[in-house]
């Protein structure tokens, strides 16, 4: 069953890339629904320099 919800939170994430969207619609934290679109939209994330 955690595969489905994984699932449907990153086909949710390809869909629209708001973080705050997916951290409403399924109760995840800031830094889960960051690293969802960070996947999904690699183009729109800033490279910050270390």
């Amino acid at each position: 069953m955690p595969t489905l919800r994984q699932d449907r939170i990153r086909d949710e994430a390809f869909e629209v890339d708001d973080p705050l969207h997916l951290m409403r619609l399924f109760g995840i934290s800031s830094h889960t629904a960051m690293r969802y679109i960070t996947v999904a939209h690699p183009e729109r994330t800033a490279k910050l320099p270390r």
